[in-house]
């Protein structure tokens, strides 16, 4: 009878208990970058997103306008 009881897995909120240790054991052995790294790398990504925001509003605004051109040619241009 003991030894089904020691099988037995213990409950849900010792499970959780030892999951979260183990989360902050693994988050200590993280190396952070430093301030300095993360300001390049934002940067970096801002950089990225401005060029393709001009890249896809350039594409944007030229298909808007080739579409005006073509519905003004076909219609009354209203």
């Amino acid at each position: 009878m003991k030894a089904k009881t020691a099988a037995k897995k213990p409950n849900i909120f010792v499970r959780m208990g030892r999951k979260i240790k183990e989360v902050f054991s693994e988050l200590k052995k993280v190396t952070w970058p430093s301030f300095g790294k993360v300001v390049k790398s934002t940067g970096a990504v801002l950089a990225v997103v401005i060029a393709f925001l001009v890249v896809f509003g350039a594409i944007n605004y030229g298909l808007g306008a080739l579409l005006d051109l073509i519905t003004s040619i076909g219609g009354t241009g209203v």
